[in-house]
């Protein structure tokens, strides 16, 4: 279908421009214009007064509204992709985890079919595997028995069965075998990224050197940032070509010290994510992670012995979050949630971007910041009440 979104403030990572309109053909954007086309004969919708930008991705999540993306359920995941968009997200990786004694072989499979099953809702644009070479020291909420050390076979394995859908991967580069399989996945064509890493600085280093481009959820399950023991952060920020993530919802990492990763990494690295689980989206929930019962306590989720693990945070929070916690402009704010982690997951050629030939990925919100509809590749999939009736034409 052919519609134009008219007379809204347009921003993205590259521009902000205050009065725009964006002329939508079937699942791409076919023009972004300053002015009016007064010969466009297809559906306009008259967005004044709204702020128009990207689609969010989101490229650390396990899940929320109840469902989970470490599954033997397609249908899971496919409900998550229509929960999701409500909180802007409009693409996302399937974070798969670990499993007892051996790779999730089924998980992985699962996340496979579902990416080639997918037909409405948030597109699933590949998979994260967020261990099991992570270190049993910070580990987190990942039990012992999940975890694994690099091998060459086992790589060999993992790139069979995610079938050229794999996009990220975290590990931790100190273990035995790490730099082989560093290598082999970057040859892949793979984002590795470092987390869950009792790794030095001087290993950190080294893991860069051989293609880490990555680093999952800084200041979490890592070494900290030290004055004598630098630990992985300060080789992260000193290293131009290096991505970190940021858990916003200033509980995993405290509004000071979210303002100060910023500043440190600058806006273009900085990578917003919310290591969301099931329970996102809901209130005063217990659900599960990986097997393990998880509660919604005081805005987080804690397993039974109190243990910190993923957040309930949403996407269009995680916007107000960073907008009111660290010093960014809008641009740069919609930046972090946008391009950058399309640049990671290897789709910054189609998404992240208000750009014709781009996917029709769209957010509206109000000058309040509170999200009004939400266009996955041309299709409304979400609408707040009195934007129900207004988009009912399209």
């Amino acid at each position: 279908m052919r519609f134009m979104l008219r007379d809204a403030r347009l921003v993205d990572a590259t521009m902000d421009s205050a009065c725009g309109s964006i002329r939508i053909d079937g699942t791409r954007i076919e023009a972004v214009e300053r002015e009016d086309d007064a010969s466009y004969q297809y559906p306009i919708i008259d967005v004044a007064d709204m702020i128009i930008m990207p689609g969010f991705i989101d490229v650390h999540t396990h899940g929320g509204g109840g469902y989970n993306l470490h599954t033997t359920r397609v249908d899971e995941i496919h409900d998550f992709a229509r929960w999701v968009p409500a909180t802007g997200v409009t693409s996302f990786l399937i974070a798969v985890v670990g499993v007892p004694g051996s790779i999730p072989e089924h998980q992985l499979l699962t996340a496979v079919d579902a990416i080639h099953t997918h037909e409405t809702g948030a597109e699933p644009l590949g998979i994260h595997l967020e261990g099991p070479y992570i270190s049993v020291a910070r580990r987190g909420a990942h039990p012992p028995a999940w975890l694994r050390i690099p091998t060459e076979t086992e790589t060999d394995v993992l790139l069979a069965l995610t079938d050229g859908h794999l996009r990220l991967i975290t590990l931790a580069p100190e273990l035995p075998g790490a730099g082989t399989m560093i290598c082999r996945l970057v040859d892949a064509g793979i984002t590795v990224s470092m987390g869950h890493t009792d790794a030095t600085y001087e290993q950190a280093k080294e893991a860069i050197a051989l293609g880490v481009t990555h680093v999952t959820h800084c200041f979490n399950a890592m070494r900290p940032l030290l004055h004598r023991a630098p630990g992985p952060l300060a080789a992260l920020a000193e290293t131009s070509g290096v991505s970190g993530e940021l858990i916003a919802d200033g509980v995993h990492v405290h509004p000071a010290a979210m303002s100060a990763l910023v500043k440190l990494l600058g806006p273009e690295r900085t990578i917003v994510i919310t290591d969301a689980l099931a329970g996102a989206g809901l209130s005063d929930a217990t659900f599960e992670f990986a097997g393990q019962a998880a509660h919604v306590i005081h805005g987080a989720a804690h397993l039974d012995d109190g243990t910190l693990t993923g957040s309930v945070l949403t996407m269009d929070q995680a916007l107000r979050n960073i907008l009111l916690m660290t010093d960014v402009s809008l641009q740069q704010a919609v930046g972090m949630l946008t391009l950058n982690p399309a640049r990671s997951a290897q789709v910054a050629q189609r998404k992240g971007r208000l750009l014709s030939g781009y996917d029709a990925d769209l957010n509206i919100f109000d000058q309040s910041m509170i999200l009004q509809a939400t266009i996955c590749r041309g299709e409304v999939v979400f609408a707040a009440d009195k934007w129900r009736e207004r988009l009912s034409i399209l």
